[in-house]
C-alpha cells in the first residue's frame, strides 16, 4: 500500500482541488461555505466565503476561480464525519460563480437557464475555447427529488445552454485531450456515460442518458461515482465511493 503524507487536517467536506504553481492547494469546503488555500506548512486559508455548497472549482482563462455552488445541503455528523443529507435551510437554488484570487471577492455569473433554476451544480472543465462544461447534480429532498443536466456556459456570463436533460445524480465531468469526448458520472447510479462532442459546447444529436451506447462503464453492486480526471494516456481516472478508491477505465 503506499504511503501517504497528510498536510491538512480540521477540512470540513473539502472538494474540487486545485494544484497552483505556487506549491499550494485550492479547494473548497462545501460544510464551510468556502473556497480555501492549504499551504505547504498544513495552514488553511480562506479566500472566499461563499456560503451555499461551493462544490466544484477550477481555473478560468480569465485567471478567475470559477465555483459550482449547489446552493447548500443539511448535514449530519456520525461519529465525527460529516455527510450530507437534504437540502439547507436557506436553500434558494444553485448558482455559478467566479472568485478573484487576489481580493477575494466574488460575483455570481450564472443561476438559471431557459428560465429555469440550478438545482445543484456539482462540477466544471473547460475546454480549449475558454468555455466550460458543467454537470448539475439535482435535490435530494426527503419525498421528493429534482433533476439535473449537463450545460455549457461562457465566461462572460452572457451565454448558457442546456445540452442534456435529465441526468441523475450528475457529479464529476471531464473532456477527452483531444476534446472530441464529455465525459460524466451517476454518483448514486454508480454510472459513467461518453458523448461525442460535434462543436464548441455542442454534444452529438439526441444524446440522452438512456442509450446503451454511451455508457461506457457501470461496474454494479454498491458503487457510487464522485469526481473524475483524465490521465495523460486519456484514461478515465473515477473516483469511487462506498468502496473508496479510484477506478481507472
Amino acid at each position: 500500500m503506499t504511503e501517504f503524507e497528510v498536510v491538512a487536517t480540521g477540512l470540513q467536506f473539502p472538494e474540487g482541488p486545485i494544484a497552483m504553481p505556487d506549491g499550494t492547494v485550492l479547494l473548497v469546503e462545501i460544510a464551510r461555505g468556502t473556497l480555501s488555500r492549504v499551504h505547504q506548512d498544513g495552514n488553511i486559508e480562506v479566500v472566499a466565503d461563499l456560503g451555499g455548497g461551493p462544490n466544484g472549482a477550477a481555473i478560468g482563462p480569465d485567471g478567475y476561480c470559477y465555483i459550482c455552488n449547489s446552493g447548500g445541503f443539511g448535514w449530519l455528523d456520525l461519529d465525527g464525519v460529516l455527510y450530507p443529507h437534504g437540502v439547507a435551510d436557506e436553500y434558494a437554488g444553485g448558482r455559478i460563480e467566479r472568485v478573484n484570487l487576489t481580493t477575494g471577492q466574488f460575483e455570481r455569473v450564472y443561476d438559471s437557464c431557459n428560465g429555469y433554476t440550478l438545482q445543484g451544480p456539482n462540477d466544471l472543465v473547460f475546454d480549449k475555447h475558454g468555455g466550460f462544461w458543467f454537470s448539475d447534480t439535482g435535490k435530494i429532498y426527503d419525498r421528493k427529488s429534482t433533476r439535473g443536466g449537463i450545460y455549457y456556459a461562457s465566461t462572460d456570463g452572457d451565454y448558457i445552454t442546456e445540452d442534456l436533460h435529465p441526468a441523475d445524480y450528475a457529479n464529476g465531468i471531464a473532456l477527452s485531450p483531444d476534446e472530441s469526448t464529455l465525459y460524466f458520472c451517476e454518483t448514486l447510479n454508480g454510472r459513467l456515460w461518453h458523448f461525442d462532442i460535434t462543436a464548441p459546447g455542442v454534444l452529438q444529436e439526441g444524446a440522452a442518458t438512456g442509450d446503451p451506447k454511451n455508457l461506457l462503464y457501470a461496474p454494479g453492486g454498491h458503487q457510487g461515482f464522485d469526481s473524475m480526471a483524465l490521465d495523460c494516456d486519456g484514461n478515465v481516472c473515477q473516483a469511487t465511493l462506498f468502496t473508496g478508491g479510484i477506478s481507472v477505465i
